[in-house]
């Protein structure tokens, strides 16, 4: 069995997706094939722009059969490529003919025990993870996160009718994006946040995909989780009393081992804290949220490069090594020179960009032209949600690969907003936006014209100064 077509693009989240509809746009002629592991894609939705660069979005998922007639899509697994033939075989033993290929495979979720299959451990990544979740919650009364990432610090603080014990290898939550300033800021925004009970009551289900069954944790990889996932999920453990329960927090801590209790009673895990003192917990069961591995599980006829973490190497076009083959998203790892004020950090934000700049590059090099790269990646811009507060990061917003030339201004209001300036040679650098995002666009107006701000002090910052008139 084999078909043919002019664009392959395998991937059915927002990466491979997004990829799949730059080319209709570009080429809207041309034989386009998205191969996706499953019958549910994501897309890219209600994309609002927060400054002139930098958006926000939602992720709509919907079956492939939804999906609309720019492109053709197959629902299989890659197995092998042959990249001298221009052609892939599936596992389904399909043979595609394509002109041009682009791998959107996504990531693999780190499980910290090594293990594909752990009835005691959850990697949170996909749809299918979060319904099996979902089962696990309907029973549990205890559960173990483990991970200081977005995910974590989202189930962390959406959990509810449960105990949540969770272990951050740093001295500070959701470390992943914040400093410890905001970390505080966001811990005593939760500790007065439940102690109010106030919580906001909204629309909750349960997931449900009458084409796809909930599978156990095995070595199918689906489209990743999109901004805010859990809005709609119901997080509810079985403890009674429908309220959030403020999470028991193991800073500088790790999993030392987990041993099975009897009769499905659980895990009984030891923990090891930096100090070299170590505690036993129970739970129920454990969240892995410790990040992804690029997920590669195809073998090719020729090595593709891949840099130190485990990526395709890429460049700025988003080309491989192998002739005619591209990769976008958690998969690849840009190796260009990066601008001054961009990094790479697998985000859904950059697997959309990664994936639009992937199929433009394809679009031209079928025609024959060039094509710039696109401008979101001269600055670093993410928009989120920590807490339940609006969260904007724009550059080099913690100060990474500075060093120890800058300088950093907050401006702090309890329980309102958490305002970082990173500063170097009186530029702006980087900028993180908690609760009031409304400077976003004059924030990436003075990173990217690099106004001496030097002259006007701590005074930038001060909140009886509107510096976005000001900058305007």
């Amino acid at each position: 069995m084999s078909r043919e077509c002019e664009f392959l693009v395998v991937g059915g989240g927002i990466a491979g997706v997004s990829c799949a509809e730059s080319l209709a746009i570009c080429r809207p002629n041309a034989s386009i094939l998205l191969l996706t592991e499953s019958s549910i894609v994501k897309s890219v939705t209600n994309l609002v722009p927060v400054a002139r660069y930098l958006h926000k979005f939602d992720v709509r998922e919907q079956d492939v059969t939804e999906m609309g007639a720019s492109f053709e899509t197959l629902v299989d697994r890659l197995d092998h490529i042959n990249s001298s033939e221009h052609c892939i075989r599936t596992k389904a033993g399909v043979e595609i003919n394509y002109r041009y290929l682009c791998l959107c495979t996504g990531g693999t979720p780190k499980l910290f025990s090594g293990k594909c299959v752990d009835p005691l451990v959850i990697g949170i990544r996909d749809t299918d993870s979060v319904q099996l979740l979902q089962r696990r919650l309907a029973t549990a009364k205890d559960v173990l996160i483990l991970g200081n990432g977005g995910i974590a610090s989202e189930l962390a603080y959406e959990l509810k009718d449960v105990n949540v014990h969770w272990v951050v290898k740093d001295s500070h939550i959701s470390a992943t994006f914040v400093d410890p300033g905001a970390a505080e800021f966001f811990h005593i925004a939760m500790n007065e946040f439940n102690a109010e009970d106030s919580s906001p009551v909204a629309a909750i289900k349960r997931m449900r995909y009458s084409e796809v069954l909930p599978k156990e944790q095995n070595n199918n990889h689906g489209a990743a989780l999109g901004p805010d996932w859990h809005r709609t999920v119901d997080l509810s453990g079985a403890r009674e009393g429908g309220e959030k329960r403020l999470p028991k927090i193991y800073y500088k801590s790790r999993i030392n081992s987990v041993q099975d209790l009897a009769d499905d009673a659980g895990a009984l895990v030891k923990l090891e804290h930096e100090d070299g003192s170590f505690e036993q917990l129970t739970c129920d069961f454990i969240v892995s949220a410790t990040g992804v591995w690029p997920n590669t599980d195809y073998t090719c006829d020729s090595p593709l490069q891949f840099s130190d973490d485990g990526g395709i190497s890429v460049d700025e076009m988003m080309r491989t090594n192998l002739v005619d083959v591209f990769a976008a998203g958690d998969v690849c790892t840009a190796n260009w020179p990066a601008a001054m004020h961009w990094f790479q950090m697998r985000l859904w934000t950059q697997a959309r960009q990664m994936g639009s700049m992937a199929g433009r590059s394809m679009a031209a090099a079928s025609e024959g032209e060039s094509v710039y790269q696109d401008f979101c990646f001269e600055l670093f811009g993410h928009v989120t949600k920590l807490f339940g507060y609006p969260v904007v990061l724009l550059g080099r917003f913690n100060g990474q690969d500075l060093g120890r030339d800058y300088e950093i201004l907050v401006r702090c209001t309890r329980n309102k907003e958490y305002i970082k300036f990173v500063l170097q040679n009186g530029r702006l650098r980087g900028a993180m936006l908690i609760g009031n995002t409304d400077l976003a666009e004059t924030c990436e107006n003075l990173i990217l014209n690099g106004i001496d701000l030097e002259p006007y002090g701590d005074d930038i910052l001060n909140p009886d100064i509107d510096i976005e008139d000001y900058f305007d």
